[in-house]
């Protein structure tokens, strides 16, 4: 009789247990999938979870001429490798309209952040609104994300500010999407914004951008943008320096040195990229104006740096547009590199001029052009090969080259 009370005891605690967890199956359902990356999401969406990764492993060979041996010294390093980038996230959605990231880099042997913020959607007229250390609003080669971007390398346009910062920043889209702000205000935050003083002054960065085209079926797109960040440092210093579009390069061949006395400076980036089909152009333009406190002849500095780049996909596929502050998204090859398919995976090739003087009245910075021919090979939609040659023109004094590859993964 006892052996059957317990039979009885155990079988109605597991109806009992089962029964729970059903319930709370049908209270809270989630479910995990792949999406290029782990996404945990409820039902009623109003929950999400991602987390993923990025590993990026390069190597380079580079080269100069005399002249620029003469000016600047000989290579004493002529070839390497790094982890590029080496990055671990989480990011999410909690209760419909808060959202979160926290994204830490390996770089360099440190431990960093990048993108860490929380924020609120769905705001009334305001939209979004995110505080923490985020991209700052301005310049589209830079709010692409680095494992979509064409090259292994942005432009030198990206060496007149910082891409993240520490503060609060809105953003909005209107009509369908056709019409998008960002504005920020930001602390000028050391340390990719885990700064305890911040206390070299205020940055206030804001952008409007525009789809003039945006046909999905014919796969057209017209984007056009322009950005303004105006930065007062209390240390009353600014400077611009740029190496070769290649990171593993130890040189910079042009540099403005430290600018002193300054009381503000002015950044002004007109954008525009346009996709048909295979075929992509982008294009950037950006003035620096940059304003001293001094009572002299020259009170104020101005700089630039503009490129031009285009890319084609030998195979068909075509640049996807991810959102005015995203940038552009990933590549989905059409067939993923062998597998069952046997395919080939996505092969596009692209060229890119780009172009910084960084000469203005006493200050003799100096002006580099660069030259890129790219390819890459997108094995599939979270693996890709890239190649990059580049060839360096330091205006008036040599020439450079270097020859650099990549190995992503991304999920």
């Amino acid at each position: 009789m006892t052996k059957a009370k317990n039979i009885l005891f155990v079988v109605s605690l597991f109806t009992f247990l089962f029964a729970n967890s059903q319930e709370e199956k049908k209270e809270n359902p989630f479910s995990l999938k792949w999406d290029n990356g782990f996404k945990l999401e409820s039902v009623d969406k109003s929950f999400k979870l991602s987390f993923g990764g990025r590993l990026m492993i390069d190597h380079a060979f580079f080269s100069q001429d005399n002249n620029l041996d003469l000016a600047f010294g000989e290579l004493i390093i002529k070839n390497g490798t790094e982890i590029r980038r080496a990055r671990l996230f989480t990011s999410g959605t909690v209760y419909g309209n808060v959202d979160f990231k926290l994204d830490l880099s390996f770089e360099g042997g440190k431990v960093g952040l990048k993108d860490v913020y929380l924020g609120i959607k769905k705001i009334p007229i305001i939209g979004n609104l995110r505080i923490g250390n985020v991209k700052e609003p301005f310049r589209l080669e830079m709010l692409t994300s680095s494992k979509y971007i064409t090259f292994m390398e942005r432009s030198l346009i990206g060496d007149f500010s910082p891409t993240r910062n520490n503060g609060i920043i809105i953003f909005n889209d209107f009509l369908s999407k056709r019409l998008s702000y960002q504005t920020g205000l930001f602390r000028n935050a050391k340390g990719n914004g885990n700064d305890i003083t911040a206390n070299d002054g205020y940055t206030f960065t804001g952008r409007i951008s525009g789809l003039a085209i945006n046909d999905t079926k014919k796969k057209q797109l017209l984007h056009l943008g322009l950005g303004y960040s105006l930065r007062k440092p209390n240390s009353r210093e600014y400077s611009v320096s740029s190496r070769p579009e290649a990171h593993l390069s130890g040189i910079k061949y042009i540099n403005t040195g430290t600018i002193e006395d300054v009381d503000n400076i002015n950044l002004l980036n007109f954008e525009t990229a346009f996709v048909k089909g295979a075929f992509s152009a982008q294009v950037e333009y950006l003035i620096s104006s940059v304003n001293t406190g001094t009572v002299s002849i020259i009170d104020t500095y101005n700089f630039s740096s503009y490129y031009g780049q285009a890319s084609y996909f030998l195979t068909g596929e075509h640049k996807k547009y991810k959102s005015s502050y995203g940038g552009f998204n990933r590549i989905k090859p059409k067939n993923n590199f062998g597998g069952t398919n046997k395919g080939i995976g996505a092969w596009e090739v692209a060229i890119r001029y780009s172009n910084s003087d960084l000469n203005s009245e006493d200050i003799l910075g100096g002006e580099q052009t660069d030259i890129i021919l790219g390819l890459n090979w997108y094995l599939n939609p979270v693996t890709r090969i890239m190649l990059n040659h580049v060839w360096e023109d330091v205006k008036g004094i040599g020439n450079g080259n270097t020859f650099q590859f990549r190995f992503q993964i991304d999920f």
